[in-house]
C-alpha cells in the first residue's frame, strides 16, 4: 500500500487524489473521536443527573408532569451543617401511597408520592407534620441546622401552585402548637413562607409579630433550603444564597411543616436533615474588634501615644481618659488578663530625671484604671525611661513616638 501511495505521489493528478483521500480519512477519524467524546460526556452527564435526582429505578410521577427537573445541591454560602445529626429522612425507603414512617401529623393528610423522578413527602389539606425525634419534650437545642429540598411549581394563571411553611415554635406542648403561625403571638419563634403566589414573593415572621418579605427566583423542580439557628441569630439560605439574616430570634423548641388547604397535591419535600450545631455567630473581624483587642491579638501588647501628661510631670491630661477607658473596657471584658504598664520617655533630659518620671507616669495610669473598676492585682507599673526608643530621638516626630505607654500582656 505504501508503495502504491508513493508511486501516485509522483504525478500531480495522483497527488490531488491522495490529498482528497487524506482529507476524507482525517475527517472520518475526527468524526469518530468527536462521537466518542460526545457519548462519554452524555453518559457522565446522565450519571451525574441520576445521582443528584436520586433515581434508583423506574418510579412513576404521581403528580403533574415534572417537566425540566433540576435538583439543587446545598452549597449554601457560609452555611455549615451541624456536627451531630438528630434526624434524617431521604424518603427512599418509604412506600408510595403510605404515610411517611419517620413523621407525625397534627392535621390534614400526608402521603409518600413521586415527583421529578424521586420519592417525596406530600402534605395536603392544611397538613402539619413534625419529624419523630427520640428526645422527649423540647428537642431543638440552642444551636441547630435544618435542611430540606422542596419541589417548586412556577406560577400559572395568576395562581400560586405551592405554599410551604416551616414553623419553629417556642411552645413545648403539641396541643399548643401554632396553627398557620401568623396569629399565635410569642408561641411562634419563626415562620418561613416560600413558594407562594409567584417566584419572588417569599416572607417570614419572627418573635410572634415581626416579619418581612424578600425576593428570590426559584427554578422549577427541586430547590434546597437550609436554616441555621445559633442561640439567637437565625439565617436562611435558598440554594446558594442567604436570604434571611436575623440577629435576635426567640429560642424555638419544636418545628413542623405546614401547607394551606388550597395548595394540596402540589407541595413536596424530601432530604430533611436536622443537626445539632450551627453556623458560628459572626466571626469578629477588624471592623468589629476594638483597637485594643486587635493589637493584643496580633502582637500581645497595646501601644499608645494618646495618653498625655503635663510637661515634666506625672499628671494625666483629661484627654488621656478616652484611651485609658478603652484599656479598662478590655480588661473588664477579659477579667483574667494581666498587664505590665510601661512608661516611656524621649531622650530629652537625663536618666536621673526620666527614669523616675516614667515610673510615676506608669503608676498614674494604673491608678486611673483602678478608678475605672479594673482590679489593680492584674496591673504592674514599670518605668522604662528613654532606654527603649522606637524612633529617632533626633527629630520631633521621632521623640513624639518615643513618648508612649505600652500595655504588655503577661
Amino acid at each position: 500500500m505504501l508503495v502504491v501511495l508513493f508511486a501516485f505521489a509522483a504525478n500531480a493528478d495522483a497527488q490531488g487524489w491522495l490529498n482528497r483521500v487524506k482529507d476524507k480519512v482525517m475527517n472520518k477519524v475526527e468524526n469518530t473521536v468527536d462521537n466518542a467524546i460526545d457519548k462519554t460526556i452524555d453518559k457522565a452527564a446522565d450519571e451525574a443527573t441520576g445521582a443528584v435526582k436520586g433515581n434508583k429505578g423506574s418510579e412513576s410521577v404521581d403528580a403533574a408532569d415534572a417537566g425540566d427537573d433540576a435538583s439543587a445541591v446545598g452549597t449554601s454560602s457560609d452555611f455549615k451543617r451541624g456536627s451531630v445529626i438528630m434526624f434524617q429522612d431521604d424518603v427512599t425507603a418509604e412506600q408510595v401511597g403510605e404515610f411517611p414512617s419517620k413523621w407525625d401529623m397534627f392535621s390534614g393528610t400526608t402521603e409518600t408520592k413521586t415527583v421529578g423522578g424521586v420519592k417525596a413527602i406530600n402534605p395536603t389539606d392544611n397538613a402539619q407534620i413534625q419529624p419523630l425525634i427520640k428526645e422527649q419534650g423540647a428537642y431543638l437545642p440552642e444551636e441547630f441546622t435544618i435542611e430540606y429540598d422542596f419541589y417548586y411549581w412556577p406560577q400559572k394563571d395568576d395562581v400560586g401552585l405551592n405554599d410551604l411553611r416551616l414553623i419553629l415554635a417556642v411552645t413545648k406542648e403539641r396541643s399548643e402548637f401554632p396553627g398557620e403561625g401568623h396569629d399565635e403571638g410569642d408561641m411562634t419563634a419563626f415562620v418561613l413562607r416560600h413558594g407562594v403566589c409567584d417566584s419572588y414573593e417569599h416572607g417570614y415572621m419572627f418573635n410572634g409579630n415581626h416579619g418581612g418579605k424578600f425576593e428570590y427566583n426559584f427554578k422549577k423542580g427541586w430547590n434546597h433550603v437550609a436554616l441555621s439557628f445559633n442561640k439567637r441569630a437565625l439565617k436562611v439560605y435558598f440554594n446558594d444564597k442567604r436570604v434571611v439574616n436575623l440577629p435576635r430570634v426567640n429560642q424555638p423548641t419544636w418545628m413542623c411543616f405546614q401547607v394551606p388547604f388550597e395548595y394540596k397535591d402540589l407541595t413536596f419535600i424530601r432530604n430533611v436533615v436536622i443537626a445539632k450545631g450551627a453556623v458560628a455567630l459572626y466571626d469578629r473581624n477588624e471592623q468589629s474588634m476594638t483597637a485594643v483587642e486587635k493589637a493584643i491579638q496580633e502582637t500581645g501588647k497595646f501601644v499608645t501615644n494618646n495618653i498625655l501628661f503635663k510637661t515634666g510631670k506625672a499628671d494625666l491630661l483629661p484627654e488621656s481618659m478616652t484611651e485609658i477607658q478603652k484599656v479598662a473596657d478590655y480588661m473588664k471584658k477579659n477579667p483574667t488578663a494581666r498587664f505590665e504598664v510601661q512608661g516611656h520617655t524621649d531622650n530629652q533630659g537625663s536618666d536621673a530625671i526620666n527614669d523616675p518620671l516614667s515610673q510615676k507616669r506608669a503608676e498614674a495610669v494604673v491608678k486611673a484604671l483602678e478608678g475605672l473598676g479594673v482590679d489593680g492585682f492584674n496591673l504592674k507599673a514599670v518605668g522604662k525611661g528613654s532606654h527603649e526608643p522606637v524612633a529617632d530621638n533626633n527629630t520631633d516626630a521621632g521623640r513624639a513616638k518615643n513618648r508612649r505607654v505600652e500595655f504588655i500582656k503577661r
